[in-house]
């Protein structure tokens, strides 16, 4: 079992004190060197206790961790290393460490946005190559969604950039509704993913009242201005704003909706084991398979999408102004597949 990050922060500092030759460490010294690490990176006031670090002492000593530490007692109360050159930050990986991060590699690897951003793409390939020599996989054994052919990922770890570093961007931005591109100041908030696209909302300089989504597939150009400050509010919630919905499509004048849809015995399974969003609930399962469902969320085209995905296994019931723009949709459909229709699409 992997040691938990308050366990490693008591292995390094015991290391730092055992490979100090210029003092000599009784456990009580080993236990306030531990409490004041803990106190200072991780704020932790509680008192360690000697059993605490009796067993860290013969975790570091085994090869649980992969240490095998050479921790000696001199005079029956010192303790040290008999190997005066010895760290635990010099152990050499496991098997079992090579093989999970082989498997990381393999994730990251398919990560195609953030693979491709400056510093990460190299160090992936160097630790690929690497690792190939001991963790020999004839085929991958993890297999991620991703979009090799998708635009704009080459503005991703420029956007990053300026999110890390608190900066406004400079976009050239050419929206599917517009004849020509526009440029503009952009104070980004966060970066999102959704449905292998990339999103950053944000606000314009120019137009500050309102909030903007910004698809990176969209961008012709971006810059950052290093002399101008991003600008976000004190009071925006990144995961208030993303939670209440499903996607990344809203105006900020969308209240959260209950929603309420019935599933078929067929489709009710799956639903229920992939809920469409975290508020999901079950209202309702009648004897004849039938699935009432509740979500609250806000309405948009990404709601619409993930419903009318189902066909005819979902039927929206509540709110009614949502269940008729279903209806409709579903007769515009089924227009375009009646007998005249049908002979005229391409």
């Amino acid at each position: 079992m992997p040691a938990n990050r308050n366990a490693m922060l008591r292995y390094r500092t015991i290391d730092r004190c055992l490979g100090n030759r210029y003092r000599r460490w009784t456990l009580d010294d080993l236990i306030q060197a531990c409490s004041d690490a803990l106190y200072e990176y991780e704020g932790i006031s509680k008192g360690i206790s000697r059993r605490t670090i009796q067993l860290d002492l013969q975790t570091m000593r085994s090869d649980r961790l992969g240490y095998n530490a050479p921790i000696t007692v001199v005079d029956g109360k010192y303790y040290t290393y008999s190997d005066p050159d010895y760290s635990i930050l010099h152990s050499p990986l496991t098997e079992h460490d090579m093989a999970e991060l082989t498997d990381a590699v393999e994730v990251i690897k398919q990560m195609t946005g953030f693979s491709a951003m400056a510093g990460l793409a190299d160090l992936v390939t160097r630790l690929d190559d690497h690792l190939s020599i001991t963790q020999r996989h004839n085929r991958p054994l993890i297999l991620m969604e991703s979009n090799e052919r998708l635009k704009g990922l080459e503005f991703l770890p420029v956007v990053y950039d300026a999110l890390r570093h608190n900066r406004a961007l400079k976009i050239l931005y050419q929206s599917f509704r517009a004849s020509a591109p526009s440029e503009f100041v952009f104070y980004p908030y966060v970066l999102k993913e959704f449905n292998n696209r990339w999103f950053v909302p944000g606000r314009r300089k120019d137009k500050p009242r309102y909030m903007y989504n910004l698809a990176l597939d969209r961008f012709e150009a971006v810059q950052i201005l290093p002399d101008e400050p991003n600008v976000i509010p004190r009071d925006f919630d990144v995961n208030r704003y993303f939670g209440e919905m499903i996607g990344v499509s809203r105006n900020e004048k969308d209240k959260v909706q209950q929603v309420l849809f019935w599933a078929t015995p067929a489709e009710a399974p799956y639903i229920a084991t992939k809920p469409f969003h975290p508020s999901q609930t079950i209202v309702e399962t009648r004897d004849d398979g039938y699935t009432l469902f509740r979500i609250d969320v806000i309405i948009n085209s990404e709601l619409m999408r993930a419903l009318l995905g189902f066909g005819p296994g979902i039927r929206v019931t509540k709110p009614n102004k949502l269940a008729r723009l279903m209806h409709s949709i579903f007769k515009k459909a089924e227009l375009n597949y009646s007998e005249h229709k049908a002979n005229q699409l391409p």
